[in-house]
């Protein structure tokens, strides 16, 4: 059993409770960040002159041996370790001899996983962020390519009003655009280094803990509270509640695909390569990519709730009920990355029936309130006009017709206010290009949009 403990022990561990005590099957994933806190850790016991200049040196080429080995495939992490801390210094330790059993001065694996966890999800963020920004870019150019591709917006999932894809679509661009907000939000709250902390009360070496936060480039220096340092999990529980978000915007959207690739809209064609088939239905091209985005978010969810119900009764400082935060949170990364980068290969290669999208616009009354409107700008009260604009949807409906099929005369039998103009109107070009407030789909709004999306995009990801 590779542990570093046991020298009070008399008995070996149970093999069973040993197994079950073990993390390394899945905090190998921790293995780079752990070196690299390592590293930084030596030369900081060195520097500060609590062990030798050569054993620092000595630790740090051992350490930068392993992480090469390691990337070329000459070293495996051997599971019959309790954990990557104890892998890590059991081969330092063979590699460079008594050396390697000075790198732990002043540290405990307590402020150790702490400061990997932190490093692994900071890099975790910057790596969401990127795929979001790739997904942002496929919305651009799916905007920038359809402001005059006429579609029904929709409330309750019935035709309101006439919207335009390029609108659509910017209130998504808006969605994901404050899910990187978040991903900064959440990385300047966890810009702190708890290396140093020790196992919950500091350490009485004089530790540099300045130098180290400094060298692993957390602006915000080391932890002020040694307890809390090793025992924080906030910026955790943000960042998967932010990944949870992601999915829930991901999972609309994929509802949304859905419904438009079925055969009652046609409003889109999933490219084949993002589409399987059915094992005994010879016709069907399923949604299956965004059936499963939709499907996964649940899986996020689950970490988050996970983690939080985790949390909830742990007494200061560091338990061991805090192992269990990696297994839900990679899982969650990895669920959150790929939906990410298969989505964005879904839309981007997605073809649209915008004649499809404009003739269900027309058919659907969502012009009504444009002809409310005109009756108002006419001196009509609201009221009466929704009630007017109201019997001729009704007469539209029983002889299945569109309010621009109505002749005039039939107009007017409901105000005699209506009069020729009334067809420009109702035109979807009319009903969207009338729409000129802030956020609205009509041209000159939606071209300020993507005025300041384009300049938004050219900021590039978080680094």
């Amino acid at each position: 059993m590779g542990k570093l403990w046991g020298g009070r022990f008399q008995d070996e561990t149970d093999i069973d409770a040993y197994e079950f005590n073990a993390s390394i099957s899945f905090d190998k994933r921790l293995i780079k960040e752990d070196i690299e806190g390592s590293i930084v850790h030596s030369g900081m016991l060195s520097k500060c002159g609590i062990i030798s200049k050569e054993d620092g040196d000595s630790i740090r080429e051992g350490l930068e041996g392993i992480l090469k080995d390691l990337e070329d495939g000459k070293l495996e992490v051997s599971e019959e370790y309790e954990d990557v801390h104890s892998f890590v210094e059991s081969v330092l330790t063979e590699r460079i001899g008594d050396a390697g059993k000075r790198l732990h001065t002043g540290r405990s694996r307590n402020d150790q996983v702490a400061l990997d966890m932190k490093l692994h999800i900071r890099n975790a963020l910057l790596g969401i962020d990127e795929r979001l920004f790739d997904l942002q870019k496929a919305l651009f150019n799916i905007m920038k390519d359809n402001l005059d591709t006429f579609m029904p917006g929709f409330t309750h999932l019935q035709k309101a009003q006439p919207v335009t894809l390029a609108h659509h679509m910017g209130a998504y661009f808006e969605m994901f655009l404050r899910d990187r907000r978040r991903m900064r939000d959440i990385y300047m709250s966890m810009d702190s280094c708890p290396l140093g902390s020790g196992a919950l009360a500091g350490t009485t070496y004089p530790l540099d803990r300045d130098y180290t936060a400094r060298e692993l480039s957390f602006s915000g220096g080391p932890t002020r509270n040694s307890m809390d340092g090793v025992s924080d999990r906030d910026y955790l529980i943000e960042f998967l509640s932010a990944l949870s978000t992601i999915m829930m915007h991901l999972s609309r959207f994929s509802e949304e695909i859905i419904i438009w690739n079925s055969d009652e809209y046609r409003f889109v064609e999933i490219d084949d390569r993002y589409s399987t088939g059915s094992s005994i239905m010879p016709q069907k091209k399923n949604p299956d990519i965004a059936e499963l985005v939709r499907g996964k978010t649940g899986r996020v969810y689950g970490a988050l709730i996970a983690l939080l119900t985790t949390m909830k009764g742990i007494p200061l400082a560091y338990d061991k009920d805090m192992q269990e935060d990696k297994e839900v949170s990679f899982d969650a990364i990895d669920t959150v990355s790929d939906s990410l980068k298969l989505f964005t290969g879904m839309i981007s290669t997605m073809s649209f029936n915008t004649d499809i999208m404009k003739k269900s616009a027309e058919n659907g009354f969502t012009n009504a309130t444009d002809a409310a409107d005109y009756l108002v700008k006419k001196g009509v009260p609201f009221r009466d006009a929704h009630t007017i604009t109201g019997r001729l949807v009704l007469k539209c409906i029983s002889e299945k017709r569109a309010l621009k099929d109505l002749h005039l005369s039939e107009w007017k039998e409901e105000s005699e206010v209506f009069e020729e103009d009334i067809y420009d109107a109702i035109s979807l070009k009319s009903c969207v290009e009338k729409r000129v407030t802030s956020g609205a789909p009509g041209r000159a709004s939606m071209e300020k949009n993507l005025e300041y999306y384009s300049k938004y995009l050219d900021k590039g990801v978080l680094r």
